[in-house]
């Protein structure tokens, strides 16, 4: 996180750890504002990569899950980097400025992924750097974000994905229970717009923000559960963040050969959990009595509730979810009950 950025929002009255934002003060308080009210959060939590040079489309195209010469200004974009094996090792959130590509990941990611993206550079004219001191983000969300978006910067993007820039301001609309916008801008315009955002929306931690993640059913991959899923056992083909005729990347044999054989035997559910003294974590895992011993899913991401326990997302055994009766690894009074996903698990959101 940048240093002057961090230290804006001390002063704002927030609780830092790490490059976290974990709270303005009320932690549960904040997620059911989330919910329902108006919110304004940091996200240095994910860091950006910028991608550039003239190779830079060529390269990326040859590294990730989608057609990367379908980001462009107005259009951000989903997409998986794997290992050979196909296992997920991060999911960006992809977008343009000035004609580079900027690569959004989980912070603690960053220089793992980084390092590992250069390997691949070889002779092409490509270059990756970090944004994190250049580029600071903000997140925007609730029933009127939309009309205190357009009441600050003058731009609304309409659909989810889409981009508008103006000046040193790029605006991207998310998917979200509410309408869910990230700012990407300057230090000097994001502290002036910070300030100013505060008066309509009430500042939020960043679990609040992750918590709007699952509830849109959006995966993310963390150090704990990097290289544990394909991308399809986390719905990335349904939300639209993979393309089975862009050509070859690294892992596509596989998860080519699992798209079209059809045999998936694991997907993404939303699940929540009351009862449990222990806080769940990505990378805990799942059981079910009727495998004594055995893991039949994987928390992919956890977040208090407003409703009281923990919402979910969790990659689950497709014949344990049918069976019912599942629990949080240790504790068989920790029961998960399976949520609604905001799209369907058989057809691709559009």
């Amino acid at each position: 996180m940048n240093v002057q950025w961090r230290a804006h929002l001390l002063n704002a009255g927030a609780v830092v750890q790490g490059d976290r934002i974990e709270s303005f003060g009320d932690p549960q308080q904040e997620v059911q504002a989330a919910a329902t009210a108006d919110i304004v959060t940091d996200l240095s939590s994910h860091s950006l990569i910028r991608v550039r040079g003239d190779d830079a489309t060529t390269f990326l195209q040859g590294q990730l899950t989608n057609d990367i010469r379908l980001v462009d200004p107005s259009h951000s974009q989903l997409s998986a980097y794997c290992n050979p094996k196909g296992r997920m090792l991060s999911i960006f959130r992809i977008l343009m400025q000035d004609g580079d590509y900027l690569l959004q990941l989980p912070a603690p990611l960053l220089d793992t992924i980084l390092a590992r993206l250069r390997m691949y550079v070889l002779r092409a004219n490509v270059k990756l750097v970090s944004a994190v001191e250049e580029l600071q983000r903000i997140g925007v969300a609730g029933p009127t974000a939309a009309a205190i978006i357009n009441r600050q910067l003058g731009i609304v993007p309409e659909d989810d994905t889409a981009c508008i820039t103006e000046g040193d301001v790029i605006v991207l609309r998310l998917p979200g229970i509410q309408p869910r916008f990230e700012i990407v801008t300057t230090l000097a315009t994001a502290t002036r717009l910070w300030d100013r955002l505060g008066q309509d929306c009430r500042p939020v931690g960043t679990p609040s923000w992750a918590w709007l993640d699952i509830m849109a059913g959006l995966p993310n991959v963390y150090r704990e559960t990097s290289e544990a899923f394909i991308p399809q056992m986390t719905n990335l083909e349904i939300l639209g963040g993979m393309s089975f005729t862009k050509g070859c990347y690294s892992g596509q044999e596989i998860v080519a050969r699992v798209q079209h054989l059809g045999k998936l035997k694991q997907r993404m559910y939303h699940a929540r959990v009351f009862a449990t003294e222990q806080v769940p974590r990505p990378g805990d895992t799942i059981h079910t009595p009727d495998r004594p011993g055995q893991t039949v899913g994987t928390i992919v991401d956890a977040r208090c509730s407003p409703e009281s326990g923990y919402d979910m997302l969790a990659v689950i055994d497709k014949s344990s979810v049918q069976e019912g009766s599942l629990y949080l690894s240790g504790d068989q009074e920790a029961k998960l009950t399976i949520q609604d996903l905001p799209y369907s698990l058989d057809d691709p959101v559009t």
